[in-house]
């Protein structure tokens, strides 16, 4: 490695071409960054600055023409820096065309900043760039035509700012020059055989935007490369992928985050993506990995980027995606995949998909705790059996309990009667996919062009008051934003206030919505009308988003199946999420008195769900929840004796754990009670 301090203007003007990888990102700096720069330019010349210093220019020759008179060098780093002040540099030429009142000229800014003068033509451009800004930059250096579909382009952007900043400030042109000449670079050159410029790379600190872990995966996975693989593996593989992620170029990162959990059965922070990936190809085949990472950002794209051609599945993927649950990512892209190698029919992707929506939706609905749900969608996949696809999952579905549960029909519907739903982030799907299902899924209404309207109004009118009856402060209190008072229309703001029977005619009868087709039959809009109504939509809700319909022994047959599954895992008390805080000290407290019924025999495994005691056999197992230990005692609900109440029964209800005698204890105060009931548990086991 050589490096040194030098004017940015001779490292430029040497008889050089510098060239972006293929593996560099394309030129990303926008307006603000092209501001800054400016400015910096303007306190240089105002205050008569010496030098100052605009960072590092990184690169290493490229090893194919060593010998000609006009190196070729690849930049490592400096990429955005070296191209803006060479955009600069042509707004400056352009501007001194057929203008002789200067020292400097066009002839000098193009031969020494933008040419090399007496190369060949393929060495001719100083700088050469990649992709459409190789095609937009060199139609500006040969002041050709730039098409309005190019326009867009932040070459062409950035170009016009420099541009339209000249012909503003109409500033000195030499004194203009006189400043640049005063920017000063660190000079970095690597020698290829004893530097390693991805490890170089990752080091350097820019001055221009933070790379991306995906900017990072690209340079780790291309810059090692030899010339020809190098550019076989970006354009059959990198290049047609980053074009999947055009419009969405933030994604990419969630991608390979969800990519690297199906790989490395971890989950990885989003911001140390790159390093599990280095880890994750360590002594593996690049190419084969690129391969597959793409095949895999093809699924990701029509999952999430609306890329599928089916629409019916797409439509599903945009369900899904409108509950905003990215963590069942890894899980879908595994189904997906099936699908895609034929594993999976469509008919049968599509029950499980809708298996996936319900699952979600009715959580959120019934406020269950998210925080776990990227563990159970990492792992789920794994959980299936590819035998009986569907059936499995929904067994594994069911049998998920606590903060993990898939909620029952009781649940669901008598949340969705009291739930505040107006202010969830899923109102409008959920009275979207009520309209569809009332019109037998052949609704013609785009939800884009829809609103939620308040039967009763938010802000109560005289009329309304008289119409509500005397009690109408509780009612609108009670009933105002639950699923009851709420439709859909595309006359939200012609509405407001009006009364039931002006909304009526005014918006319900000609909105072609179904959901109002029953409040035209009405006369007046009462609070029997809202109960009728809202239990009559929640019936509707539990036959759309629906409970997995599995036969009770079905569901024990997958139980004793994922209980044989967890004796071959070593778990360990940190992989109870709930195990922390003041819920860890109780388990603690707990567990000493335990184990102090008799220390010689009492033995504690660590399942996947729950921690057991046993003797001979298991005589107290506890799940960990978010608020207290749930505690199964291995016995007959008719054995045990339980002064205060405290127990349930659960027989036959296939919860985890063993025995059909379930309690719990949330408080210190509670232990004394509870190892009442688990030594009768204990001593059982024990006499008999």
């Amino acid at each position: 490695m050589k490096a040194g301090e030098t004017q940015f203007v001779n490292f430029l003007n040497q008889n050089q071409q510098l060239i972006i990888p293929v593996y560099q990102r394309t030129y990303s700096w926008g307006i603000s960054q092209c501001r800054q720069l400016w400015e910096d330019l303007m306190k240089v010349i105002k205050n008569n600055t010496e030098a100052h210093f605009i960072g590092s220019i990184v690169y290493v020759s490229d090893g194919l023409y060593v010998n000609t008179e006009t190196q070729s060098y690849l930049v490592i780093d400096g990429q955005q820096r070296l191209t803006t002040i060479s955009l600069l540099f042509l707004a400056i030429r352009d501007r001194l065309k057929n203008n002789n009142s200067f020292s400097v000229n066009e002839r000098q800014i193009t031969n020494q900043f933008l040419t090399n003068e007496f190369a060949l033509q393929d060495k001719k451009n100083k700088l050469c760039l990649t992709q459409s800004d190789k095609v937009i930059f060199e139609k500006l250096l040969n002041n050709q035509k730039v098409e309005e579909s190019e326009k867009q382009n932040k070459i062409w952007i950035n170009y016009n700012y420099f541009v339209e900043e000249l012909n503003e400030t109409n500033i000195n042109l030499d004194a203009l020059y006189s400043g640049i000449r005063r920017l000063i670079i660190v000079s970095i050159v690597l020698d290829r055989k004893n530097d390693n410029p991805q490890l170089i790379f990752e080091s350097l600190n820019s001055t221009g935007l933070d790379l991306s872990q995906s900017d990072l995966i690209r340079n780790f996975v291309l810059m090692g490369l030899e010339n020809e693989l190098q550019e076989r593996i970006y354009n059959e593989f990198w290049l047609p992928m980053e074009r999947l992620f055009t419009q969405s170029v933030e994604k990419f990162d969630y991608f390979m985050r969800a990519y690297l959990t199906i790989k490395t059965k971890a989950i990885p922070r989003l911001d140390e993506v790159y390093v599990v990936f280095k880890q994750y190809t360590y002594g593996k085949d690049i190419k084969e990995i690129i391969s597959d990472v793409y095949k895999f950002s093809e699924h990701y794209s029509n999952i999430e980027l609306d890329h599928e051609a089916d629409q019916e599945i797409k439509t599903i993927f945009q369900d899904i995606k409108t509950l905003k649950v990215d963590v069942s990512h890894p899980f879908l892209l595994c189904v997906y995949n099936d699908y895609k190698n034929n594993a999976l029919s469509k008919e049968q992707l599509i029950l499980v998909l809708k298996l996936i929506e319900n699952f979600t939706f009715r959580r959120a609905i019934c406020g269950v705790p998210t925080n776990s749900l990227n563990k159970t969608f990492a792992s789920l996949y794994e959980e299936i059996d590819q035998k009986n696809y569907l059936e499995s999952l929904q067994a594994i579905l069911v049998l998920k309990d606590g903060y993990r549960r898939f909620p029952k029909d009781n649940e669901f519907k008598n949340e969705l009667l009291k739930k505040d739903v107006y202010h969830s982030r899923n109102c409008l799907y959920l009275l979207f996919k009520i309209e569809s299902y009332l019109n037998n899924n052949r609704t013609e209404l785009d939800i884009n062009k829809l609103s939620i309207e308040h039967i009763m109004p938010q802000e109560i009118t005289t009329k309304w008051k008289e119409e509500l009856g005397a009690d109408y402060e509780r009612i609108h209190e009670e009933y105002l934003h639950t699923l009851g008072n709420l439709t859909l229309t595309g006359f939200n703001q012609e509405m407001s206030n009006k009364s039931f029977q002006e909304k009526k005619k005014d918006g319900f009868e000609n909105s072609g919505v179904f959901l109002n087709k029953e409040l035209l039959n009405l006369e007046k809009w009462s609070e029997e009308q809202m109960i009728k109504r809202v239990e009559a939509l929640s019936n509707f809700a539990v036959n759309i988003w629906l409970f997995p319909d599995i036969k009770e022994e079905t569901v024990s047959k997958y139980k004793k199946v994922i209980e044989k599954k967890d004796k071959d895992v070593d778990y360990t008390i940190d992989d109870y999420d709930h195990l922390e805080g003041g819920m860890l000290g109780l388990f603690t407290q707990l567990r000493e008195r335990i184990i102090k019924l008799d220390p010689s025999i009492v033995k504690e495994e660590h399942k996947k769900l729950y921690i057991a005691y046993k003797a001979d056999t298991n005589f107290v197992d506890i799940v960990p929840q978010k608020s207290r230990l749930r505690l199964s005692l291995n016995m007959e609900f008719s054995e045990i004796n339980d002064p205060k109440g405290l127990c349930k029964d659960v027989g036959g209800k296939g919860r985890w754990g063993n025995g059909d005698v379930e309690v719990g204890i949330s408080s210190v105060d509670q232990i004394n009670d509870i190892m009442f009931l688990i030594k009768q548990s204990f001593d059982k086991q024990v006499i008999e």
